[in-house]
C-alpha cells in the first residue's frame, strides 16, 4: 500500500500499532503497562519504509478476552501516548481495518484532518457479531470522510449491517506490484506453492492430501509451504504419514520479497481457502507469471473475473482432496495452450497495479488536484 501510494504525496508516516499480548496476573500487567508508559518516549525511533516513507512502531499491551472494540480503544490510547497527547500532524490520515485502524485514526487525527479507512479483514463477520464492536464500527463508518473496501464481498456485508451508511462505502482494491515478472515461463506444473497462514480456514489440510494423491501419479511433484500457524506441526506429521515428507518443504514465515521470489521460482500456486475477502496472494501469483489453482471462496472469483481460465483453474470450496486433485489434473491437461498468462497479467495490472490503485486513493485524498504537484504540506499522509 505504501509503496503504491507514497509517490506523489509529500511526507508519509506509517504508524504501526502492534498488540503485545500479556497473560500475567493483573498486578504484573499493570506494572508492565506503567513501565511501558515510562519507556515509550525513549523507545520510539522512526525507521525508513517503502517509497521514502517513515515507519513508527507502537507496541500496545493487551490481555486475553478483549473484544475488537476493546482492542481498538487500547490501540487509540497507546498511539496517543506515543504522540505525547498531540494529534497526528498530517492533514490526511488513512487507516487499515475498520476498528483497530479506523477508530485509532479518528481518535488521534487533528480536528481538520480528512480520515479514510480501508477494510480488508476476512474476520469482519466476527467483529460485527460483538455488540460493542458493531456499535463502534458504525461510529467509524459515520465519522470518517471516506470508507473503502477491497472487494464487493465486504461492501455487501457492511451495507447489509449498516444500510443507512451504505452509500458511503466505495471499492478500491489492494495494490499489487507487477514490476518483476519471472524470467522464464512455466513449462510444467510440478513445483507446487502455498503462501499463507496454516489454519483450517485456508484449506491447507485438504491441499496436502490432494498433493499426496497427485504425487502418487507423478513422483516429480514437490510442494513448498510458506507460512506459520496452528497447523504447522500437524501438517508436517501428516506429510510423514502420507510418505511425502521428502517432497514437502515447510519454510515458516517468509518476508514479502521472498514470497514474491518463491512465486517466480515455482510452477503453480495452490490456494484452497474456504473464504477470502480478496485473496491477494492469488493476484500476486499471476503478477509473477505463475498459474493458479484456487477455490471460488469469495474474493478470487471477483478478482479473476473474465480471466480465470487464462490464469489457471477455479474449483468449488471443498474439504475433499479429490476435488482439488481433479482440478489440478484438468489444469495440467490444458497447460500450456489452454492458458494465457500474459493476458491475465495485463488485465489484473489494470485492475490492481500500483498506478491504478494509487490514482484511486489520490483522487479521494487530494480532491481537485490536477497532478502530483502542489502544496507539499497539504499532501502529507499518515
Amino acid at each position: 500500500m505504501v509503496g503504491a501510494t507514497a509517490p506523489g504525496c509529500g511526507d508519509v508516516t506509517v504508524y504501526h500499532t502492534e498488540a503485545w499480548l500479556m497473560r500475567q496476573p493483573p498486578e504484573e500487567v499493570e506494572a508492565a503497562r506503567a513501565a511501558h508508559r515510562r519507556l515509550l518516549p525513549l523507545a520510539l525511533h522512526p525507521q525508513p519504509a517503502a517509497a521514502g516513507a517513515r515507519l513508527l512502531r507502537v507496541p500496545v499491551p493487551t490481555v486475553p478476552g478483549y473484544t475488537f472494540a476493546d482492542l481498538a480503544r487500547e490501540h487509540a490510547a497507546w498511539l496517543r501516548e506515543a504522540l505525547g497527547g498531540a494529534p497526528i500532524p498530517a492533514p490526511v490520515v488513512h487507516a487499515h481495518v475498520g476498528l483497530r485502524g479506523g477508530w485509532t485514526a479518528l481518535e488521534n487525527a487533528r480536528p481538520d484532518a480528512r480520515v479514510f479507512v480501508t477494510e480488508h479483514a476476512s474476520f469482519l463477520g466476527t467483529v460485527l457479531e460483538q455488540p460493542d464492536s458493531r456499535e463502534l464500527y458504525e461510529q467509524v463508518l459515520d465519522r470518517c470522510d471516506g470508507f473503502f473496501v477491497v472487494t464487493d464481498v465486504l461492501r455487501d456485508r457492511l451495507a447489509a449491517a449498516f444500510p443507512a451508511l451504505a452509500g458511503k462505502i466505495r471499492p478500491i482494491a489492494n495494490p499489487v506490484s507487477f514490476a518483476a515478472p519471472r524470467r522464464r515461463p512455466v513449462t510444467a506444473l510440478r513445483r507446487w506453492l502455498y503462501v499463507g497462514t496454516l489454519v483450517e480456514r485456508k484449506g491447507v489440510g485438504p491441499l496436502l492430501e490432494a498433493f499426496a494423491a497427485c504425487r502418487a501419479e507423478d513422483p516429480e511433484l514437490t510442494l513448498t509451504v510458506a507460512g506459520t500457524g496452528a497447523l504447522a506441526g500437524p501438517l508436517a506429521e501428516r506429510a510423514a504419514e502420507l510418505g511425502v515428507a521428502g517432497a514437502v518443504s515447510f519454510l515458516g514465515a517468509v518476508p514479502p520479497d521472498r514470497a514474491a521470489r518463491l512465486m517466480r521460482e515455482h510452477d503453480l500456486l495452490v490456494h484452497a481457502a474456504r473464504y477470502e475477502t480478496f485473496g491477494v496472494t492469488v493476484v500476486e501469483a499471476v503478477a509473477a507469471g505463475l498459474p493458479v489453482l484456487v477455490t471460488r471462496c469469495g474474493g478470487p472469483e471477483r478478482t479473476l473475473a473474465g480471466v480465470a481460465d487464462a490464469a489457471g483453474e477455479m474449483i468449488d470450496v471443498t474439504d475433499d482432496p479429490a476435488v482439488i486433485a481433479a482440478g489440478y489434473r484438468r489444469l495440467r491437461d490444458r497447460f500450456p495452450d489452454g492458458l494465457d498468462l500474459p493476458r491475465a497479467r495485463a488485465v489484473l495490472d489494470g485492475r490492481f497495479g500500483y498506478r491504478t490503485v494509487a490514482e484511486a486513493h489520490h483522487r479521494h485524498w487530494f480532491p481537485g488536484a490536477e497532478d502530483a504537484d502542489g502544496d507539499a504540506e497539504e499532501r502529507e499522509v499518515a
